[in-house]
């Protein structure tokens, strides 16, 4: 996202206590939670799978993941909860989400360098941090929160 010369938009979500964004040309989707059956011998971020239109999907916790805890939601939050299906080389994943937020527009100048940790997350997997009102805006890099090993893995699970 670095090196746009354009403003861009965000899926925003909550996971834990912080705020999340993914570059939406990276989400496929939102989607309520949905029947997961689990894995034997998986990875334990890895819920399971679930089949979203004849697809079978693999589902990912990221708060097992970065050892986060869930976010404590009202019974109308809950209602915001559910799977962000991101493409991932060609791969969809579910995320699970603590609450979708709201789609917004950064332009990247806005962007400032992610410090070396926040809650949990490594600065490795994160692209960069927006300064909002209500606080800070941590975008993911979803391309490095698997390294090619586990992607294998998880390309083995649809099949």
């Amino acid at each position: 996202m670095a090196d746009r010369d354009d403003s861009f938009q965000l899926v925003t979500f909550q996971l834990g206590l912080e705020t999340y964004g993914i570059d939406i040309m990276e989400v496929e989707g939102i989607v309520k939670i949905e029947n997961v059956r689990a894995i034997p011998n998986a990875p334990a971020y890895v819920e399971g799978i679930f089949n979203l239109r004849g697809e079978i999907i693999p589902v990912i916790n990221l708060h097992k993941r970065f050892h986060l805890k869930s976010a404590e939601l009202t019974e109308e939050d809950r209602l915001l909860s559910g799977f962000v299906i991101i493409n991932l080389n060609e791969m969809h994943l579910a995320i699970i989400i603590d609450k979708v937020s709201r789609v917004i527009t950064v332009s990247p100048d806005e962007i400032q360098p992610p410090p070396q940790m926040i809650s949990g997350i490594g600065s490795e997997y994160i692209e960069g941090v927006v300064q909002k009102d209500e606080g800070y805006l941590i975008i993911l890099d979803i391309e490095r929160l698997f390294d090619l090993k586990e992607l294998a893995q998880l390309e083995r699970y649809r099949a």
